[in-house]
């Protein structure tokens, strides 16, 4: 085998993301971040502490696939107050390396060769990639814009027999889309009619804002029993780097998960499992609400700056992006786009090819709000100046 051949064919087609491309651009230029979802922000005090507390108590070895006990009981607590959802901590959670490391292992758990799992587009795309690596095979549903709704004759028409799974991110990345009730039960009947297995990624359920509420795939009637629901706290509490996150699901598909986990992470890390465990006793609820504010307050930020420099914001309902038509600038395609901005106001984005499979992306960039305040007002003074 030559260097030229080294990749396996299962990767074969991967390349690095946009996400990360803008971020290198963005580096080499010297302009401010709005592409990658890095969150650059202060995690919280008590968080910082819990876990200091659990590195010097050494609690340095590996822990039980599905986590340890104290974060178990505590997620449990969580998703029963916070979801509606209720989890028996010990079989119904597995303790991951991150959202991403639940959504792989639960794609090797319980998925075979050749099964189509749907995903919404806009999409993030690194679900679209899992699939694939997975030897799965994304089969990718347009959701209507402005306000990206589901449509449930296109929904129907892309099963086919061999499909499987579900993918739903609510609130989303990129788009902001956060699935209404109605939404979620259309999807539900279509699950219980073809025996469809759910996954939803939720790991930004506490970043809504106004009429908008988030409510969890598995809480619909008929549901819990046939969803892996997945989150964690990277985005939360601005801990992107710790890759802490769970999946919660019944035993009989919790269980293989877990040992998928086993496999390839052996467990997420000790020290920083018993820290957020501590301190999700100690965390007052107002921090949410606080977070909340301070994220739809960078939306409303950035949004009217992009109306005032003649781009046209989908206004988002929930999480930190925002998709922005940008036809304005006259570019050809989204990359090149994103390259103008970047080169003639200093601002980076994500073109809105990489969240899209049809061609309704060619004119959309996603820009990320999760950066501290002074930086979020600079951009947007650069972007009212173009």
């Amino acid at each position: 085998m030559t260097n030229d051949d080294a990749r396996s064919s299962r990767i074969a087609f991967l390349e690095q993301s946009a996400i990360r491309g803008m971020t290198r651009h963005c580096e080499r230029l010297g302009g401010i971040n709005l592409g990658q979802g890095v969150c650059p922000l202060p995690a919280p005090e008590v968080l910082l502490e819990a876990t200091a507390e659990s590195v010097r108590e050494d609690l340095s070895t590996y822990s039980r696939w599905e986590g340890v006990e104290p974060l178990r009981e505590a997620l449990a607590d969580k998703l029963k107050r916070h979801n509606g959802l209720d989890i028996d901590a010990d079989r119904h959670l597995v303790t991951t390396v991150g959202s991403a490391g639940a959504f792989a292992c639960t794609l090797q758990a319980l998925f075979e060769e050749g099964d189509e799992i749907i995903v919404f587009e806009p999409y993030y795309g690194y679900h679209v990639n899992a699939i694939r690596v997975s030897d799965c095979i994304p089969k990718v549903v347009s959701l209507q814009p402005p306000g990206w709704e589901l449509d449930e004759v296109a929904l129907r028409d892309a099963i086919g027999e061999n499909t499987r799974g579900i993918v739903v991110n609510t609130p989303s990345n990129p788009s902001g889309k956060v699935f209404d009730r109605e939404e979620l039960e259309t999807i539900a009947a279509v699950c219980e009619e073809h025996d469809l297995l759910a996954i939803t990624d939720e790991i930004y359920e506490y970043m809504v804002y106004d009429d908008a509420e988030h409510i969890s795939l598995a809480t619909i009637d008929g549901m819990f029993e046939r969803t892996v629901t997945i989150s964690g706290f990277s985005k939360t509490f601005a801990i992107t780097g710790w890759r802490l996150g769970y999946a919660a699901a019944p035993q009989r598909l919790a269980e293989p998960i877990g040992l998928v986990n086993d496999l390839f992470y052996i467990c997420a890390p000790t020290p920083l499992q018993h820290g957020l465990a501590r301190a999700l006793g100690r965390i007052d609820e107002s921090y949410y609400d606080d977070m909340c504010a301070k994220y739809r307050r960078n939306r409303d930020l950035i949004c009217e700056a992009l109306e005032s420099a003649g781009f046209a914001p989908h206004v988002p309902d929930g999480s930190y992006y925002i998709l922005a038509d940008v036809s304005a600038l006259g570019c050809e395609d989204s990359t090149a786009a994103a390259m103008e901005l970047l080169e003639r106001a200093g601002v980076a984005a994500v073109p809105g090819e990489a969240f899209f499979q049809s061609d309704a992306g060619d004119q959309l960039l996603r820009f990320c709000v999760a950066q501290p305040l002074e930086l979020l007002e600079e951009a947007a003074e650069r972007l009212q100046g173009l």
